[in-house]
């Protein structure tokens, strides 16, 4: 493996851990930067399988809530509710990934429906964030079946790359009563069984066109994406609550407006 594409699986592996967890789109922004950088992937197997790293960063940070809500899972009643409300969310992506997949990947995953993407999608997200909402749920222990299901088919907007993943999932569940933070915390445990998935998914389709060259790729994005989902993860939470998510809409814009004007210009 030559260092060129080791320090370029290191570049988006930090781009993964950096933008997994935050609204604005971390497939979006590796198609976009892989594309620049002149990085390829077989199947585009790369920009899903070092999810992974991502995943195990947030299982981290939730081990101890996760253990507890394994051990109340058949016995506590809001818990079971709460366990039932991720899967109901989950479940439409499931099914509309499972059979979509492979026209998503040959037709949207290309700068130029990423950039689009982006653009629109922070100026949805800087609406939502100036709205004022009624707040009916400031705990996800709270949220509904019923509202689980409504965040669930936001999240499936998001198979549309750039949208963002946990974009959709917060202007879903903001828009369905939940707080800033709440909504925010309700798409980190909605990643775990989604990424998961979607790791399962395509390294099932894809993993005989690896070669070790790719693997290692893999494993160097792994690893960066890992550190960094971690520090995200930590500090996230706290931020939103203060600040909101503006930044995170203009970040979106100027990178899909960035991403745009070399479209055009580059192609």
């Amino acid at each position: 493996m030559n260092t060129a594409l080791a320090l370029k699986a290191a570049l988006l592996g930090f781009i993964e851990g950096l933008t997994e967890f935050l609204p604005v789109s971390s497939t979006g922004h590796l198609i976009l930067f892989g594309h620049y950088l002149g990085f390829s992937s077989p199947g585009r197997s790369f920009e899903v399988l070092i999810q992974l790293g991502a995943i195990l960063a947030i299982l981290s940070v939730y081990f101890w809530k996760l253990v507890g809500i394994a051990r109340g899972v058949f016995s506590d009643r809001q818990t079971q509710l709460f366990v039932l409300g991720v899967l109901i969310a989950f479940l439409p992506a499931a099914v509309i990934g499972a059979v979509m997949h492979s026209v998503i990947k040959t037709m949207l995953f290309n700068p130029f429906v990423v950039c689009i993407s982006l653009i629109s999608g922070g100026l949805v997200l800087l609406a939502v964030d100036e709205a004022q909402f009624e707040i009916k749920h400031e705990d996800i222990a709270t949220f509904t079946p019923l509202m689980c299901l409504k965040i669930g088919l936001f999240q499936c907007i998001a198979m549309i790359p750039g949208v963002s993943r946990s974009g959709a999932t917060i202007v879903g569940a903001m828009l369905s009563g939940a707080s800033k933070r709440a909504a925010a915390e309700f798409s980190f445990f909605l990643a775990m069984p989604t990424m998961a998935g979607a790791f399962a998914y395509d390294l099932m389709k894809n993993y005989k066109l690896l070669t070790f060259e790719d693997t290692a790729a893999i494993g160097i994005g792994f690893v960066v994406a890992f550190i960094t989902g971690l520090i995200v993860v930590k500090g996230l939470l706290d931020y939103v609550s203060r600040r909101g998510f503006a930044l995170f809409a203009w970040w979106r814009i100027v990178v899909g407006s960035f991403g745009l004007a070399a479209w055009f210009i580059y192609g």
